[in-house]
């Protein structure tokens, strides 16, 4: 058995860690706070520019096959997938999940006889990759934060941007969890190019005219051709917002837990202390016993 002083020296190194880890709990709820405000304020833009350009596309009889972006590719030779994770951990499983999803779709195009270009975001994600040292690490991006996270989302698109309409790429993968509720973030696998399924699908309103009762200048596919790489770069600018959310709010369930695991610790060692305790006196009565029973015989 342990001793007193021993338990109560884990006692004290337990609270220590609960002090931290409640700390970090708050700072992270306090940081989701911010990172859902911009969520709020991201998402409206990006849907209404994707219905937008679905209504444009559709309703103006715009040749899709006009703009390299929408041309969906008669056969895949190479990919590209873009994995957004964190630059820190003690968030869960949120690096783990992303890098771990980034990386079997990976393994699905190589079984396939698909080249692959693989871009990472965030330094967990691109440790684990160079660790691993199976898979070709193509670019990295480190140190991204709010502030400088639509500068990293323009960089990222003008890259795939190039590459796809170069024929270089032919399919374009983003790997991000996203933001439902700080206890519910989910792992998604969205394919932002080609666009022309998105375009053509969810978004698109039914019931409307036939014919929309506008004038365009310039003309509609140049507008078309304007919107598209904005698209795609909000559509990354919000994932990279998503993701942040997603690792505050992980961040956040994770200390909460490791802060109620120290509370059941602490509870244990104050039990094991005060039995030790009421060992000790026992230990100290039967001593005293055994001392007068020598005494008296």
């Amino acid at each position: 058995m342990a001793s007193q002083r021993d338990i109560r020296r884990r006692i004290v190194s337990v609270q220590n860690t609960r002090k931290i880890t409640k700390a970090m709990q708050m700072v992270a709820a306090a940081r989701l706070r911010r990172a859902q405000m911009r969520i709020e304020s991201t998402r409206p833009y990006a849907l209404n520019m994707l219905e937008f350009i679905g209504q444009l596309a559709r309703y103006l009889q715009v040749d899709l096959s006009m703009h390299p972006l929408l041309k969906p590719r008669t056969e895949i030779n190479k990919v590209a997938v873009i994995a957004l994770t964190a630059d820190r951990g003690l968030c869960g499983a949120f690096n783990s999940n992303i890098i771990r999803r980034a990386l079997d779709l990976v393994d699905s195009y190589t079984a396939q006889g698909v080249d692959y270009d693989l871009v990472v975001m965030g330094r967990k994600g691109v440790g684990t990759v160079r660790f691993l040292k199976k898979y070709r690490l193509d670019k990295a991006y480190l140190d991204v934060t709010e502030r400088t996270a639509f500068l990293e989302a323009q960089a990222l698109t003008n890259g795939v941007i190039r590459r796809y309409t170069a024929d270089e790429i032919d399919r374009v993968h983003l790997v991000f969890n996203r933001f439902k509720s700080p206890m519910e973030q989910f792992v998604t696998d969205q394919v932002i190019l080609p666009i022309q399924e998105e375009i053509m699908g969810l978004y698109t309103p039914t019931g409307a005219r036939e014919h929309m009762d506008f004038l365009f200048d310039p003309s509609p596919e140049v507008i078309l051709a304007d919107l598209l790489p904005s698209y795609v770069e909000i559509t990354i600018y919000r994932a990279i917002l998503e993701g942040m959310a997603s690792e505050h709010g992980a961040r956040m369930t994770a200390m909460r837990n490791a802060s109620e695991a120290a509370d059941e610790m602490i509870d244990d060692l104050t039990l094991a202390m005060n039995r030790a305790r009421q060992w000790s006196i026992t230990q100290e009565i039967l001593e005293v016993v055994a001392g007068a029973d020598a005494l008296s015989g």
